[in-house]
């Protein structure tokens, strides 16, 4: 039996040799038809492998080259390898230091070299702790608990700065969802395949970032951590912004707008201030004339009362004495009469001052109150200006001054008839005194004329009766005088307090003033640079798109800058993976590899 099948080996070896021949012998047709010469090429690409053990310090590295072949021939690469391999064929690959030549029978023609001593664009610095205490990697397998791994990616000093620049790296990592629960991954992204869990982060170009992720472990083993680094050359399409530019502006005029009004706002304020300064100026003037005149007041009741009683007093005598008077003793009456006269001239001047001043008081506080703006700023602008984002105390303040300005406006408004009557009063008073002086005068003209007559009894009987007439008409005029400097007393105390409210006033609008100022200064600032805000918001934009916009970025070879026609390079790098160890798969591994003719023979045994 065993001849027999050791005779039908052979017999299928002997019948498998003419097609071994035929192979043989196209290969050395196709060798025989070896385009020799120059190649050409229209593009390389580059795929970088790289091998990282478990904590992300670099291994292994290698690259594979692939030519699209336009002229079959020799081709000139350049490397620092420290030795290749042909992918494509059993051509072989010369290598003189750095310069490798290949010959390209194939369209698309593959070559893997070796690099050592030569660094990654980036740091992979991956830690790993199991409730919360660090561990080494492979302490880990087949360990229960709450594991956390951090990868912290960060740029490599001496490596090739223009990848890190302009490169995109997704970094995934596997979890056997029967081993690993209640995944948390705060800045990646999990995603359901088969019965594992991807996580999957991004690092943009030119930043360095630290990732983790959280999980329940049981009986830990993990698959090898996967990096890809791809160029970032996507053209990035610019957002539409017409929509929010559009609110912008809006935006930009409601706060000019705003500007505007708290600009009127801080000049009617000035002239609020300017209007509080007249007005208490004014005020002082009139405070000061109706003092002078209430404390004169008594002086003037005073020498009304003695030349009341005077005439009163001559007015009996001269009755009393008729037909038996002694005309020596009235020849001193004309005298006494034009003194009285004088003394109620005088009185008439102190009038005529005291309605000089209060006319000019009255008039700066007419004038001061006029100034004072009257504004109407309704609830609705009063609620804008607090949503404007001006100090809320300063626009407590303008809300209140200007509340103070209307009230101080109305209460002049209603108390001006009676302001405006004093003049007039006065001009009453003064006409009285002018009067009853006159009539003095009068009398004393007629005194004297009547002495020298020589009907001395009806002389006296008309004197009398104007004596008697004279002193009721000056009564009446001293109860008139009587009640009027009174009032003015009363005036007098009551305006002191008004005058100190003034006072306030305009020390409050002084402050008022300073705030709007400040206020104005702030909405100035704020407008001048909101004026701008949708260029500004485009200016942004544009920057940001052109930081992350690589779309401009030419590729260069990773191995050697004498490279040329290079159209891409990518990395592949990946991680030991942490597993038990099989020990079958030991077993065989140290089993002796048999080679093709031990093989071939053992289909004969």
């Amino acid at each position: 039996m065993k001849f027999k099948r050791t005779s039908a080996g052979f017999a299928a070896f002997l019948l498998a040799m003419p097609t071994l021949l035929v192979s043989a012998e196209t290969q050395n047709t196709a060798e025989d038809n070896t385009v020799t010469g120059e190649g050409t090429f229209d593009k390389k690409t580059e795929v970088v492998y790289a091998t990282l053990d478990a904590a992300g310090d670099q291994k292994d590295l290698y690259v594979v080259n692939n030519f699209t072949v336009s002229e079959f021939g020799e081709i000139t690469d350049y490397g620092d390898y420290t030795n290749v391999q042909n992918l494509t064929d059993l051509t072989p690959i010369e290598q003189q230091e750095r310069e490798i030549t290949l010959n390209a029978q194939e369209e698309e023609f593959y070559y893997q070299g070796n690099l050592e001593n030569r660094a990654l664009p980036w740091n992979f610095d991956i830690s790993y702790s199991l409730n919360g205490e660090a561990a080494d990697a492979k302490s880990l397998i087949g360990q229960d608990g709450a594991l956390t791994i951090q990868i912290d990616s960060s740029k490599n000093t001496e490596g090739e700065e223009l990848f890190f620049n302009n490169y995109m790296i997704q970094i995934t990592m596997t979890f056997d969802a029967e081993r690993f629960k209640n995944i948390e991954a705060p800045d990646g992204t999990i995603a359901t395949a088969g019965k594992n869990r991807q996580v999957t982060f991004t690092v943009l170009p030119e930043k360095e970032e630290s990732y983790q992720v959280n999980a329940d472990v049981t009986d830990l083993e993990m698959e090898a951590i996967q990096i890809a680094a791809v160029p970032s050359s996507m053209s990035i399409e610019a957002p539409d912004t017409a929509e929010v530019k559009q609110e912008m502006t809006s935006l930009s005029d409601a706060t000019a707008e705003v500007n505007n009004g708290v600009g009127e706002l801080q000049a009617g304020i000035a002239e609020l201030n300017n209007g509080t300064a007249n007005l208490y100026d004014g005020s002082a003037q009139f405070r000061d004339g109706i003092s002078q005149l209430s404390q004169n007041a008594g002086g003037l009741i005073e020498g009304s009362s003695s030349i009341q009683d005077a005439l009163n007093q001559m007015s009996e005598s001269v009755g009393a004495g008729v037909g038996e008077v002694n005309t020596g003793e009235f020849s001193e009456l004309p005298a006494a009469f034009r003194q009285i006269a004088g003394g109620l001239d005088e009185v008439g001047s102190g009038l005529t001052s005291l309605s000089g001043s209060y006319e000019q008081a009255y008039h700066a506080l007419d004038q001061a109150i006029a100034a004072v703006p009257e504004h109407q700023i309704s609830e609705a602008d009063i609620a804008a200006l607090y949503e404007s984002g001006a100090d809320e105390a300063t626009v407590n303040k303008l809300v209140e001054s200007y509340k103070s300005s209307l009230a101080v406006k109305e209460t002049y408004r209603q108390t001006e008839e009676a302001f405006a009557a004093v003049p007039g009063a006065l001009s009453e008073s003064k006409g009285a005194l002018a009067e009853m002086s006159s009539s003095l005068h009068t009398i004393a003209d007629q005194l004297e004329n009547g002495l020298a007559a020589t009907n001395m009894d009806e002389s006296l009987g008309q004197l009398q009766q104007g004596l008697a007439t004279l002193a009721a008409n000056f009564a009446e005029f001293h109860s008139g005088l009587a009640s009027y400097t009174g009032g003015v007393s009363e005036l007098a105390g009551s305006y002191g307090e008004l005058h100190s409210g003034l006072g306030g006033l305009t020390g409050g609008t002084d402050e008022l003033e300073d705030g709007a100022g400040a206020l104005y200064s702030g909405t100035s600032e704020l407008a001048s640079a909101t004026s701008e805000l949708p260029d500004q918001l485009q200016e942004e934009i544009d920057a940001m798109l052109s930081e992350f916009d690589k779309s401009d970025f030419e590729p260069v070879s990773f191995v050697s800058d004498q490279n040329e026609g290079v159209e891409s390079v990518q990395f592949v790098i990946k991680t030991d993976s942490l597993k038990k160890e099989d020990a079958e798969e030991a077993e065989e591994e140290a089993a002796e590899e048999k080679s093709f003719w031990d093989r071939l023979m053992d289909l004969f045994r």
